[in-house]
């Protein structure tokens, strides 16, 4: 077991005792049906740790060209860790023996009706990635440090559907992270208080 590995499994189990407020959501607006999902939260283990995003191709009936984590809907029978891990070997050819899981995260309900299940997992540096091009337009690392530090999420409004919604955006080298994948990386931010525990 790593040092990596276990200073984040101790911040995740820390964290994730405690009742926090504010953690972001927004069940307000989704239809009645929901269906469950989950994503992978790949960091990457390095001396400064990255984490792992992709951009979904501009063809995509949903979220079309947007970041996000690798991840979809859950098949039958599946929990969200074994969900995740699919999807991140479907999406990036990444193998599910490689991730060393460190916990699920605060469900995100999402206006367009999923149940997202964050998994968070540690994966090698380097690994031999290879997008699917009809889920994965590229991908790229972004320093956790970076991501995880509030001071780079700016607070913004937009309106959806005749209301004006709050959201997170995280740029970095002109990768423009918004929408779910920003509300699931401040709810992290949250219960890791990585930049602020050292």
């Amino acid at each position: 077991m790593s040092a990596l590995f276990e200073r984040l499994k101790l911040l995740f189990d820390e964290g994730h005792s405690v009742e926090l407020p504010g953690l972001r959501n927004d069940g307000q607006f989704a239809p009645p049906e929901i269906r469950p999902a989950a994503v992978l939260v790949a960091v990457t283990e390095r001396d400064e740790p990255g984490v792992i995003l992709t951009h979904r191709p501009d063809s995509m009936r949903a979220h079309a060209g947007q970041v996000a984590f690798p991840g979809g809907k859950l098949d039958p029978g599946e929990d969200a860790v074994e969900a995740a891990l699919r999807e991140a070997h479907e999406e990036l050819a990444i193998n599910p023996s490689d991730v060393r899981i460190i916990g699920a995260s605060d469900r995100f309900i999402t206006g367009t009706g999923y149940d997202v299940t964050p998994v968070l997992g540690l994966v090698p540096p380097d690994l031999a990635i290879s997008p699917n091009p009809l889920e994965v337009a590229s991908w790229f690392e972004a320093p956790l440090a970076f991501v995880l530090d509030p001071a780079n999420q700016a607070h913004k409004e937009r309106e959806w559907f005749g209301q004006m919604r709050p959201y997170i955006e995280i740029e970095w080298q002109g990768h423009v992270i918004w929408g779910i994948t920003a509300a699931i990386i401040a709810n992290l931010s949250q219960r890791l208080a990585w930049p602020r525990r050292d």
